[in-house]
């Protein structure tokens, strides 16, 4: 069992890879030995960020809720790489408002990003993985999978599927080489998590936490890292909170 974590000879895809949790699981995984394709709708961040790697990253143009544009990205980041080792399902959007005013304006892209998006390209990468008999698909949920949060409504119900899609596709998988887990991450502070959660109403967000804080992006990184590597191959299924124990109340 390798317990250094090293990612030495793995290719990985990366959705929603150009900034928040996505961006610093790339440069983690890249510091660790992977080869990373960065796929992001933001086509030019995605660049940018592959060309801040260096030459163990490619960006790559990905719409997670277009079936077409998934099939087409997943089979370049085949053909470049050579092979997928592992995925994580990054891309997301939070959206919020309040039940009786939530319209299907945010509803249904929430859900069509968060679930939809995740399927497809689980699905796509899954079939691949599949064939080599060997996989880590890794995809972000949230402590709101499992606890309600006010305006929430449609965040937590695609949260939440997302866990159910997991573990349907870690029992069907599991058996035939492929992992499948998701991380939970509390509030995480990246640039938009640092601006929805400024101020009173995220001081007393902090209150409900046990470890009186947000989490930093890197620290949902090593998470995945760990997921990623060859040192959790009997973990499959598995929701892994990082949430400083929100979820332990």
């Amino acid at each position: 069992m390798d317990i250094d974590f090293s990612l030495n000879d793995k290719a990985a895809l990366v959705t929603g890879g150009a900034s928040g949790i996505g961006w610093a699981i790339c440069q983690l995984f890249v510091a660790k030995g992977a080869r990373v394709a960065i796929a992001d709708l933001n086509s030019a961040a995605a660049a940018d960020r592959a060309a801040e790697l260096g030459p163990q990253a490619r960006a790559y143009d990905l719409d997670v809720t277009d079936p077409e544009s998934v099939t087409r990205a997943v089979d370049r980041v085949s053909a470049d790489l050579g092979r997928i080792d592992v995925l994580v399902n990054s891309a997301g959007i939070a959206p919020l408002a309040p039940a009786e005013e939530l319209g299907l304006d945010i509803w249904d892209p929430t859900l069509t990003v968060n679930l939809r998006g995740t399927f497809l390209v689980a699905q796509a990468v899954g079939r691949l993985m599949l064939a080599d008999g060997s996989g880590s698909i890794i995809n972000l949920a949230s402590q709101a999978a499992s606890a309600a949060l006010d305006k929430h409504a449609a965040y937590c119900a695609s949260k939440a599927g997302v866990v159910g899609l997991t573990r349907v596709l870690a029992l069907e998988w599991g058996g035939r080489g492929v992992r499948v887990n998701t991380i939970s991450p509390t509030v995480v502070m990246t640039a938009l998590g640092r601006y929805a959660w400024s101020g009173p109403e995220g001081d007393a967000f902090k209150k409900l936490i046990p470890a009186g804080r947000f989490a930093e992006p890197e620290e949902i990184a090593a998470a995945a890292l760990f997921l990623a590597s060859d040192a959790s191959l009997m973990i499959n299924g598995a929701d892994l909170p990082v949430d400083g124990g929100f979820l332990a109340r």
